[in-house]
């Protein structure tokens, strides 16, 4: 029976000739296995990375960062106006930004939810916004005058509160075009809401989308919203997603437009006005001691001016008086401001 060599020797005859062949001789195969070993070893060190073919990457880390940075702008957006519409403590913050396919997105979306589809013009397809109904209930409930109350168990919206979602969307999507102005003008139009994730079919399973998921926090009640932006729908501005853009974009002057949006938001902002009829020192046994009927005398004169306070600064003087059955006062003039007032 033949001889079967081992694998060393088998190595060491491959090493042999290899040597012999590159030296031409003994004097040099010692010197010659050299670099021919050392050849073997790199090859056998390379490290190899693992590629999904059915999942390739189609953004860059720049691109992600870029679209970190807008939605994170989006955020303190959106915080505004949802406090400005829930007359409430709200605090919006960007959770992540990632890249997954569309089939991953749908199978995380909860059955029912809050889904609505809407659409960026000039950019071709559609995009998501999927609103957590632990947040999304609570929501209706501030814009019905209620205290903010989500439910027990989800359901499907009613089409009372389809419509009141639907103007609640479209504040939101105003939001996220200022938030994207510095990278395009983008026109957003709802195209309607979905509770079923099944039923929001915009792109094919396969097809690799951007997930923003925003942590919200309205009152009491925390939840989460996800933004859905396929791939195919902001390709022809990807070349723009660029942190060297961005910086770019933010450092130009702001165009009328912008200032004239600011000005409108400012302008319906709601400021307390307060105005302050007296000053006086009670003792703990005083005020324990006091009843219906007793009269508290202030520091105040009859004919003196009062203070009207703007939040607890000082900024008109003000007389009182009445319009019709209610109690008014009229402005008299300017409290001088102090350089060095703080306040």
């Amino acid at each position: 029976m033949a001889e079967i060599l081992t694998q060393r020797e088998i190595d060491d005859l491959i090493a042999q000739m290899d040597a012999e062949a590159a030296g031409g001789g003994q004097g040099q195969g010692a010197t010659g296995a050299a670099p021919v070993r050392r050849d073997r070893e790199a090859l056998g060190e390379k490290r190899v990375r693992v590629y999904d073919f059915r999942r390739p990457d189609k953004f860059s880390k720049d691109q992600l960062r870029t679209l970190s940075m807008i939605h994170d702008n989006f955020a303190r957006l959106l915080t505004g106006y949802f406090s400005a519409t829930f007359r409430t403590m709200v605090a919006v913050n960007i959770a992540s930004v990632d890249d997954l396919t569309y089939e991953e997105f749908t199978r995380g979306v909860s059955n029912p939810s809050v889904m609505g589809v809407f659409s960026l013009a000039p950019l071709k397809g559609n995009a998501i916004i999927n609103i957590d109904p632990g947040i999304a209930f609570p929501m209706i409930d501030r814009m019905f005058g209620g205290p903010g109350q989500g439910l027990d168990k989800s359901r499907p919206l009613t089409e009372i509160e389809s419509t009141v979602m639907e103007r609640l969307t479209g504040g939101f999507l105003q939001t996220l075009t200022e938030a994207w102005i510095n990278i395009a003008k983008l026109t957003p139009r709802l195209e309607g809401l979905e509770s079923n994730p099944m039923f929001a079919q915009i792109v094919a399973p396969s097809e690799i989308v951007i997930i923003v998921t925003l942590d919200c926090r309205i009152g009491e009640n925390r939840g989460q919203m996800a933004i859905c932006l396929p791939y195919i729908l902001i390709e022809p501005i990807l070349p723009k997603l660029s942190a060297h853009n961005w910086f770019s974009a933010t450092q130009r002057e702001a165009t009328p437009e912008i200032l004239s949006r600011l000005q409108g938001r400012l302008e319906e902002a709601r400021v307390p006005l307060s105005v302050r009829l007296g000053d006086t020192h009670l003792t703990v046994r005083d005020l324990l001691g006091l009843e219906n009927g007793d009269v508290i005398v202030l520091d105040q004169h009859l004919n003196e001016r009062l203070l009207a306070f703007i939040g607890n600064k000082p900024k008109f003087w003000v007389e009182p008086g009445r319009l019709g059955s209610r109690l008014a006062v009229r402005l008299t003039g300017l409290v001088e401001q102090k350089e060095d007032d703080d306040e």
